[in-house]
């Protein structure tokens, strides 16, 4: 059974891999080569960055002024931290999938590249073809660090986001406001850390959008 099971992994990793060989060959058909979809996926997951830095910076400002609550209606302070909480881990799950989108068309560029390198016959051009994809993948290393770094933020923000907002649910009281008092200057510092993240991330993928484009 456990040889069956890596048998179906070994095959269901060609399959992908063959998919995504198949969907770049098509898009390069039509006159779209691979560069031109990286650049495109780093403008993605810059936007979204941006995006995701304002919805943590809009679910930190909720949970601050859910701690100045005075009396009322505690079940619509929970709502609107549970709709903030929501949001977040949606753009979160949304920063991943734009990142694993770069990944998968920059392993594919890389490899192209490599190859067609071998292909030269001239060796100033060869040279030059070599020169520049180690500068490429160097700004390259630069951005896939800074976006993984700018995600590996998030989580602590969720974590202590999540735990208050079930606090919250389940005991809608004074016990509730105190235990959210209590958590605020930490969330407070996991927002301000992954804000600063994100931005470095964020200038990091506009510093390599505009090396790309400069070798057009």
């Amino acid at each position: 059974m456990k040889y069956s099971i890596r048998f179906f992994i070994v095959i269901f990793a060609v399959f992908l891999t063959a998919c995504s060989t198949m969907y770049y060959s098509g898009l390069e058909k039509i006159g779209i080569p691979k560069r031109d979809v990286l650049v495109y996926r780093v403008e993605k997951a810059r936007d979204t960055q941006e995006e995701t830095r304002e919805q943590f910076k809009s679910a930190l400002e909720q949970f601050s002024a859910a701690t100045n609550f005075k009396g009322g209606d505690l079940e619509g302070i929970y709502k609107k931290l549970n709709s903030e909480y929501e949001a977040s881990v949606n753009k979160a799950k949304e920063v991943r999938s734009r990142i694993e989108d770069i990944e998968s068309v920059s392993a594919a560029l890389f490899r192209e590249w490599e190859q067609e390198i071998t292909q030269y016959s001239n060796p100033a051009l060869k040279r030059s073809s070599q020169d520049r994809l180690t500068e490429t993948r160097s700004y390259y290393k630069q951005l896939i660090a800074a976006m993984k770094n700018a995600e590996s933020r998030i989580q602590p923000v969720l974590t202590v986001f999540n735990d208050q907002v079930m606090y919250l649910k389940h005991n809608l009281n004074a016990r509730a406001i105190a235990s959210l008092k209590g958590e605020l200057k930490t969330l407070q510092s996991n927002v301000s850390t992954l804000v600063a993240a994100m931005e470095k991330s964020i200038n990091e993928a506009n510093t390599f959008i505009s090396n790309m484009e400069k070798t057009k």
